[in-house]
């Protein structure tokens, strides 16, 4: 792992919660992004070289959403940067830890990601980030 590349927190109202990260963080979002096949509404916020992500459900039965009955408002995950998803999560299972997804799935910000479950990581939901390489390739971003 490479470092820390975004905490995830789950809010009620995005538009509300935007604004207040705004004022908190003295800079604007710098997304807005929903992630259909996840239930979710995205937003995310740039602080030096660390980034926020504001998770709103869109679908009463997702994960944030059920997150949000459970837990209320609050840190939902802490996501790490990886070179290689796929070789992260075989070492991960191989030393234990209970992978949520086999194969990285896309995720929001341009990533493909997977997840630990908490139970096995301190009640820490553990998120796995990699740049999703094809999309970019396909945007002709660099």
């Amino acid at each position: 792992m490479n470092k820390i590349e975004h905490l995830g927190i789950a809010v009620h109202d995005l538009e509300a919660s935007n604004a207040l990260f705004e004022k908190l963080l003295g800079v604007p979002h710098y997304k807005i992004e929903e992630v259909a096949s996840e239930g979710v509404k995205t937003s995310f916020f740039r602080a030096g070289p660390n980034k926020i992500e504001l998770l709103q459900a869109t679908d009463d039965n997702s994960p944030i959403a059920k997150f949000l009955q459970k837990r209320g408002e609050g840190v939902h995950h802490i996501a790490f940067a990886v070179d290689d998803i796929e070789a992260e999560i075989k070492r991960l299972a191989k030393e234990g830890f209970t992978v949520l997804n086999t194969i990285p799935k896309k995720g929001a910000d341009n990533k493909l990601v997977a997840f630990l479950h908490p139970k096995g990581t301190n009640g820490v939901l553990i998120e796995l980030c990699q740049e999703d390489l094809s999309a970019t390739a396909q945007s002709g971003e660099e």
